[in-house]
């Protein structure tokens, strides 16, 4: 009976060596990986619409979900208002005063030298009136007053006028500029926000699950879909040590399913692990669990898509041996 089971044993042993290194060929075992996405809304709002079903296929660009567009169209619209007073303000200040408003402080100048020239007058002759006894102190006193306010009203045109004729400051320019700046930045955060409404597939694939239903109210970055990508599509398999010299990037790959083993997909090595790991419990038997093996991934060529998530997989590879 030992006999008998010592002869199994060679002749497992023999065609397993065999099968993997035959003719130069590597023959590792590994599942397929596919990549998903977790689509959601960078915005709150309530959903308006959700377009597609789990198991539906999409492509990129495909609108998937929308939001209630109302609240954000009156920000984009408030926003697009607001840019347009500060530009008006910015272009007033930048431009300086018009030709009438220049010419209106140069009549305030002249209406306030007559003003002060005919108080002068009265003072003057105030003074004289006060020495003969012809009118009283308080006379005189009223027009030394009306002079003296005369000159500053007149001093204070005088201002306004060179003002006006040398427009606004130049600090008073820039801060008009900015606050333009401003007004532009929050009117693009409203466009921004108001295209984030729609959520668009970032790739073709398929609709792998559906969380959220019209009405919802969603936070930012709440799930509403997954999305299960066509590409890229690869295999996570695991090489011994001993065998881990006859691979490289880019090495051409054979890959085979339990549902077509006659159908091949080509395929590459595109990533070997630089560390190693013990064997997954679902690749191995018990026994070798705890070998330390390498991670690897096979990107496949799958233009149909019939590559599942979880497929168990035969990779050859040609050593050259």
């Amino acid at each position: 009976m030992s006999a008998l089971l010592l002869l199994c044993v060679l002749y497992f042993v023999y065609h397993f060596i065999k099968d993997r290194h035959n003719a130069g060929v590597l023959v590792l075992y590994g599942n397929v990986d596919i990549r998903q996405v977790d689509l959601g809304f960078r915005i709150p709002g309530r959903i308006e619409s959700v377009s597609f079903e789990e198991g539906d296929l999409v492509k990129k660009g495909d609108i998937v979900a929308i939001l209630d567009k109302d609240p954000y169209e009156a920000d984009y619209a408030a926003a697009k208002a607001q840019l347009a007073q500060s530009a008006a303000n910015f272009a007033k200040l930048e431009k300086g005063n018009r030709p009438q408003e220049i010419e209106e402080a140069k009549a305030v100048v002249k209406e306030r030298k007559a003003a002060l020239e005919n108080a002068e007058i009265l003072f003057k002759r105030a003074g004289q009136q006060v020495k003969v006894g012809a009118t009283s102190q308080q006379a005189y006193d009223d027009a030394l007053a009306q002079t003296v306010q005369s000159e500053a009203l007149l001093q204070s045109a005088k201002e306004a006028l060179s003002l006006a004729e040398e427009g606004f400051r130049l600090e008073d320019i820039e801060a008009g500029l900015a606050a333009m700046d401003v007004t532009k930045a929050q009117l693009e955060s409203a466009r921004i926000n108001l295209n984030d409404t729609k959520i668009l597939s970032p790739s073709n694939g398929y609709i792998l699950t559906r969380v959220r239903e019209p009405g919802a109210i969603v936070a930012p970055g709440s799930v509403v879909y997954t999305l299960s990508l066509h590409e890229p599509v690869w295999i996570r398999a695991y090489v011994s040590e001993t065998d881990l010299g006859l691979l490289k990037p880019g090495m051409e790959a054979s890959v085979t399913t339990d549902t077509f083993p006659d159908k091949p997909y080509k395929g590459q090595i595109g990533f070997i692990s630089p560390q190693a790991e013990f064997t997954p419990k679902t690749v191995q038997t018990p026994e070798l669990r705890t070998d330390l093996v390498y991670r690897l991934r096979v990107i496949v060529d799958d233009p149909k898509g019939e590559l599942r998530q979880g497929m168990p997989v035969t990779v050859k590879l040609n050593t050259g041996g």
